[in-house]
């Protein structure tokens, strides 16, 4: 589990590729090591990867084909910067929202607003997942835990304050850029049931139940 708030940024040293597989190495930043093992979770731009070698300051990660088709860790380069937080532990404060490292899409950046105080920008999301978002909803976006903004169609915004510039790849990101998304898992069971019931009904209703 993860609370989608972003502990550091860690820069790709080294990838290698398999036959649909990958491996890639990331530097870690110091005050993220502590008790760092084998086998753990990190997130990475929000997806859940177990560790598989520490090497001092140096991790690897391997990810699967699936991995590498669903989510943005298949675009990342040697020299790329990824946002990172290690899992949650009982007892840790949620400062974010609950967050399971299962990316469900990527999202395109197709808009950009910048103001002296903050940024906001809009994302493209597939049409599959237009229905899990609403205004004020939560939303995982490269594993940040964030607020939708306005809703328009398939597209929607957040609006970003400098601290969160600071501490994550938000504070470079451009147009046409891609993000990992997870919805929130509440939104997603809320609008699936609905679904389902409203589905239900009609097929009810149709055969004069």
């Amino acid at each position: 589990m993860f609370t989608g708030i972003i502990q550091g940024r860690g820069q790709i040293k080294h990838i290698e590729e398999k036959d649909q597989f990958r491996t890639h190495i990331v530097q870690f930043p110091s005050h993220m090591l502590s008790d760092l093992t084998i086998g753990a979770s990190v997130a990475h731009n929000g997806c859940c990867l177990t560790i598989t070698q520490v090497n001092e300051d140096l991790v690897a990660f391997d990810l699967m084909q699936e991995t590498l088709k669903l989510t943005n860790l298949g675009q990342l380069k040697v020299g790329d910067w990824i946002n990172l937080e290690r899992a949650a532990r009982f007892g840790d404060e949620i400062g974010g929202h609950t967050m399971s490292g299962h990316i469900m899409s990527t999202a395109q950046i197709d808009h950009i607003t910048s103001t002296p105080t903050n940024k906001t920008v809009w994302f493209t999301v597939p049409e599959p997942l237009k229905k899990y978002i609403f205004t004020k909803g939560f939303i995982g976006i490269d594993g940040i835990s964030l607020t939708i903004g306005q809703v328009q169609d398939n597209r929607f915004n957040v609006h970003l304050i400098p601290e969160t510039l600071n501490r994550t790849n938000m504070g470079s990101c451009q147009i046409q850029d891609k993000v990992n998304i997870e919805i929130d898992v509440q939104t997603q069971a809320v609008v699936d049931t609905l679904e389902r019931m409203l589905t239900s009904y009609i097929e009810n209703n149709n055969k004069g139940v």
